[in-house]
């Protein structure tokens, strides 16, 4: 495979988790102090074999302070600092993301066919 398909599929792997760890947020969405992460795309360190690599950081920021209901004192607790709005635009770049490598593999995968055909 050439380079250029190693960092395809690397890039692919890496929106593949960041699709991951954005669904983790959604599902943890309601419950209590929940800290949503964050995955990052970033260049790989080895100039020799460029790929891609995903930098997971969670976030420390607070979520937001309710009336606790169980308690009968008013005592309030932290709610999941996941904002949906944000995860959904984060799953639609992932999605183009991933789809766009998608199609670069599948192209190159129909033109080595096709050069076999010839060659044949």
């Amino acid at each position: 495979m050439s380079i250029s398909m190693n960092t395809n599929v690397s890039a692919m792997q890496a929106f593949s988790r960041q699709m991951s760890v954005s669904a983790n947020n959604v599902a943890n969405a309601l419950s209590d102090e929940f800290k949503a992460a964050r995955a990052y795309n970033v260049e790989g360190e080895n100039p020799d074999s460029p790929a891609v690599d995903t930098v997971i950081v969670q976030s420390q920021a607070s979520g937001p302070l309710v009336e606790d209901p169980l308690s009968e004192d008013g005592s309030l607790k932290e709610m999941s600092n996941t904002d949906i709005a944000q995860e959904l635009v984060q799953q639609i770049a992932s999605q183009h993301g991933f789809d766009a490598n998608a199609k670069t593999v599948q192209t190159f995968d129909e033109t080595v066919g096709s050069l076999l055909d010839i060659v044949g």
